[in-house]
């Protein structure tokens, strides 16, 4: 009996796992573990680093696989939020990965690839903010992924290439410029599902 049992699962899990072999399209959200760069409050002082938060993302994606080889075209709503000693700055952006990938064994796949990323909105301690020295900026995927019939699980980290910072009048200096480095630096779980 578990010998049948045993065989059943396997080609259950062999069936799903081929399932999502091939071209198509999908969704997918996820956690993304984050912080942005330093944080400088005036002229001369010291960087703060971020504490790290949790923040969200959701998207599509699309996959053009041809034999073991993947494009995967995704489009992503993403919101980070770091933590400087209290002061929070909250940051969405849309992430547009252009991701080239190689199935390995089975289910398993890597993949890596640009991001180009557009800034939506930035708020420090709850004050919205818009002078961003670029809207538009690039960062780097790598990551590893899993899929299991028409649904997938990939990790992967992002660190942003771009220099780019976003430059404000402290409320509480006044007299100086204060300025964060809004390049991302995160871990990204994700969760698809293939239409």
């Amino acid at each position: 009996m578990k010998h049948l049992l045993l065989c059943t699962a396997c080609l259950f899990l062999g069936t799903a796992v081929f399932a999502q072999n091939g071209s198509g399209l999908g969704v997918k959200a996820g956690l993304n573990y984050n912080s942005n760069g330093d944080y400088f409050e005036a002229f001369g002082e010291a960087a703060r680093d971020p504490d790290r938060n949790v923040g969200y993302h959701l998207g599509l994606f699309g996959k053009l696989e041809i034999r073991k080889l993947y494009l995967r075209p995704e489009l992503v709503y993403t919101k980070t939020k770091s933590d400087y000693d209290g002061d929070d700055f909250d940051m969405s952006k849309l992430d547009a990965p252009i991701l080239l990938g190689v199935n390995l064994i089975g289910p398993l796949h890597v993949f890596a690839g640009p991001s180009f990323q557009y800034i939506l909105n930035t708020e420090f301690d709850g004050i919205d903010i818009d002078d961003i020295e670029n809207d538009f900026t690039v960062g780097l995927h790598i990551g590893v992924g899993v899929n299991l019939g028409r649904l997938g699980i990939d990790v992967r980290y992002e660190n942003g290439l771009s220099d780019n910072t976003v430059r404000f009048v402290n409320r509480v200096t006044e007299l100086n410029e204060s300025r964060i480095d809004t390049r991302p630096e995160q871990l990204i779980v994700s969760l698809s599902l293939k239409l």
